[in-house]
């Protein structure tokens, strides 16, 4: 590019914070700190702006979610015909010739990499990341706080953090390993050469037997041991695994005794892990265990909006909160559900509304019906006693709802394994206290009016029957 003069450089900073004062503008203060504060101004040639980028992750998620805000800005800048060029930092420009001459002595040392491409010469780690994952597209609300606010502060210094192990666990379609992968993204934001790998406990697995049978499980286990952010999704299915568990134990300890990040998720606490070795369970409770509950319906809302927004579509306001409010226990049946209605409209040239909805969310309803949960007791229980069910799970205090709202609550710890937590947090956000509260009263009630307890076993009949429990 040849030799900067003071005056040119002056000129590119110029015209480059100009840009950044108009950026700082269209996004969010997270975004801007992420994304655009660690771009480098390199060259100014009449109406080309480069700039130099620390990794190719940081270009392809530029493209994707900022590519028109960064054409806008450059154009106000340096006129209609602007362009913007990158350069991409490919390795660590500081190296020294003889750490190169070193580290080319050393190439046929290098441990085995189990995610290289068979046929392609690659030593580096490829994280294994899916980009689309990152914190700008987690939603926050009171189900996900502490497990995200977690991940985006380990993700600035992976290792340094009390929370080493950081556990998060939840039910299907919580948003897991969308976290998972948005710690991983946000890590290497940061520090571009960092070791970060994502996998998934069934690919780590079958990694094991692979290196088992061809005598590599040494140079495997090195590799793993030589991460500096460690991500596995998924370790209940770890399940009497006994090798595979052994392994990882050797694994976790190196990672955790060298200063190195660990990320795990799990569809429950480690203390409730079945089919695991004690040691590992110990290791797990290290750190910090984040939990992913049910969103409520505000956080809802707010992901179906974001999703609406993300693809330039629109949905009348009472149909999605009808969907919302119908929707409540799996992000990715909410999701699924508004592309259903959305892609059911444009063929059919439909109208979108409640009726649409509501024929669409039967279908989605069918497939789950067989299943016990919170949401199908308070289904049955309210058409049983011929209630809204909105009314009964929202704030009246008027006495047959309340009635009702604690027998679901009785019921739900009865019949589900779900906790007092998780059923208040069904319940619009009520607190544990709450739960444990209706339980007594309900139980109370049975044990001193014939018509309530004959009315309770009616329904717990139904629900026998309804879920052949």
């Amino acid at each position: 590019m040849g030799i900067l003069t003071a005056e040119m450089n002056a000129d590119i900073n110029k015209v480059w914070d100009s840009c950044l004062t108009n950026i700082r503008n269209n996004v969010n203060e997270r975004s801007f700190r992420t994304w655009f504060r660690p771009i480098v101004p390199v060259a100014l040639d009449k109406n080309v702006l480069t700039v130099q980028l620390p990794n190719e992750f940081f270009y392809k998620h530029l493209e994707e979610h900022y590519l028109e805000v960064l054409k806008q800005t450059i154009r106000n800048e340096l006129g209609p015909n602007a362009r913007l060029e990158y350069q991409i930092i490919r390795q660590r420009e500081t190296e020294s010739a003889n750490t190169k001459r070193k580290e080319k002595s050393q190439e046929k040392e290098v441990i085995r990499n189990p995610f290289v491409i068979p046929g392609i010469k690659k030593i580096r780690v490829e994280p294994q990341l899916i980009g689309k994952y990152t914190f700008d597209n987690f939603i926050e609300g009171d189900c996900n706080k502490l497990a995200r606010s977690a991940g985006i502060r380990l993700a600035e210094s992976p290792g340094s953090t009390a929370f080493n192990p950081l556990t998060i666990y939840g039910n299907s379609g919580l948003g897991k390993t969308h976290l998972a992968h948005a710690i991983g993204n946000l890590a290497i934001s940061y520090k571009s050469d960092l070791k970060v790998l994502y996998v998934s406990t069934e690919k780590f697995t079958n990694q094991i037997i692979q290196a088992i049978k061809s005598g590599n499980i040494s140079e495997l286990v090195a590799f793993y041991q030589d991460l500096d952010l460690f991500i596995l999704d998924d370790i209940h299915f770890l399940a009497n695994r006994e090798k595979t568990q052994e392994i990882l134990f050797h694994i976790f300890n190196q990672i955790h005794h060298n200063g190195k990040q660990i990320v795990l998720t799990s569809d429950r606490p480690p203390k409730d892990l079945d089919g695991m070795d004690e040691r590992l369970i110990s290791r797990f409770k290290w750190g910090l265990s984040a939990d992913l509950t049910a969103p409520d319906f505000e956080t809802r809302m707010a992901i179906a909006q974001y999703k609406l927004e993300k693809e330039r579509k629109q949905i009348p306001n009472e149909v999605l909160e009808y969907v919302c409010f119908n929707i409540r226990d799996n992000i990715r049946e909410l999701e699924g559900l508004l592309t259903s209605l959305l892609f059911q409209a444009n063929v059919t040239n439909a109208k979108i509304d409640i009726a649409l909805a509501e024929s669409i969310l039967t279908k989605f309803i069918e497939k789950e019906q067989k299943e016990i949960n919170v949401e199908n007791i308070k289904s049955l229980v309210c058409d049983a006693l011929e209630m809204d069910v909105r009314q009964v799970a929202g704030k009246s205090r008027k006495r047959d709802f309340v009635s009702a709202r604690q027998i679901i609550m009785y019921l739900s710890k009865k019949y589900t394994n779900a906790s007092y937590k998780e059923i208040g947090e069904s319940f619009g956000g009520r607190d544990h206290s709450t739960v444990i509260h209706a339980c007594k009263a309900v139980k109370d009630q049975i044990e001193t009016n014939k018509l309530f307890r004959d009315k309770v076993k009616n329904l717990e009949r139904d629900i026998e029957l309804t879920f052949k429990k």
